[in-house]
């Protein structure tokens, strides 16, 4: 909040007001719970060695959450999931909302990640049973490409570009912390903004993108006190060069929800 304000005004005391404004909320003081302190550890290695976003990630699942199977006056509710890529370097986030549990499903969201975010050499996971499965249909991807049938070029090329999958150690999730924080802070925004509405698979993508564009603008540090710099740094900053704020909408909360299109409820 005061990231984004200071993009447009200077306000004296800004921060103070800020955080004022954020504890006299009632539904997000209610929803807060108090985290466990402990001590941390060092970093790994690939934490803290410089990388272009995504070349080193880790993914994780969020869910069930329940959407309308079909159309938006269908009472069918059907189960879908939210597949979470965050960078281990930048802390740049991506979203994928998929179908079901199954390792073709998380293979196809693995492929459109990767179509508009890069080839990973290393994605470190849990060990869930759709990622087991991914990672031995991508060994067997491996072996195909460095048969001799293919031309010795694309081997190369394939050998030196392939995805390393890396398991943290089994009931660890503490080693996943990166991604298991993601993950929290995308619940933090769904449980605010759906609640317990049942909407579509359409709308469900359209709200985890925008949530995505909001937790790509969150400031990695201290929002800086010098007037002449005004931004803080975000992980937007280091995949497009800003923060990735999403479009401002309308305010329709004085509305009656029932007076309301489909797209304004959203």
């Amino acid at each position: 909040m005061h990231s984004s304000l200071r993009q447009h005004f200077w306000i004296t005391k800004g921060r103070m007001f800020c955080r004022k404004i954020v504890h006299s909320c009632v539904k997000c003081f209610r929803m807060q719970a108090v985290p466990a302190s402990q001590l941390m550890g060092n970093l790994p290695t690939l934490r803290v060695k410089q990388a272009r976003p995504f070349l080193n990630c880790g993914v994780d699942y969020a869910g069930p959450f329940l959407i309308r199977q079909s159309g938006r006056r269908s009472k069918t509710k059907v189960k879908c999931y939210a597949a979470l890529f965050i960078c281990l370097v930048t802390r740049v986030i991506h979203i994928e909302l998929v179908s079901d549990l199954t390792t073709e499903s998380f293979l196809a969201a693995l492929r459109r990640f990767m179509a508009r975010r890069g080839r990973s050499h290393n994605i470190y996971s849990d060990n869930a049973i759709c990622f087991k499965g991914a990672n031995n249909t991508l060994c067997e991807l491996r072996i195909m490409l460095n048969s001799d049938t293919f031309q010795e070029e694309i081997n190369k090329f394939m050998t030196t570009e392939g995805v390393r999958w890396h398991f943290i150690s089994p009931d660890s999730p503490h080693f996943g912390g990166l991604w298991e924080a993601g993950i929290k802070f995308m619940k933090h925004h769904m449980r605010r903004v759906i609640g317990n509405a049942c909407i579509s698979f359409e709308e469900m993508s359209t709200i985890l993108t925008r949530i995505e564009a909001c937790l790509n603008s969150r400031p990695l540090r201290q929002i800086p006190s010098d007037p002449k710099d005004p931004q803080a740094l975000t992980p937007g900053h280091f995949h497009i060069g800003g923060p990735l704020m999403a479009i401002t909408d309308a305010d329709y909360s004085s509305v009656p929800m029932d007076k309301l299109s489909r797209w304004q409820f959203m």
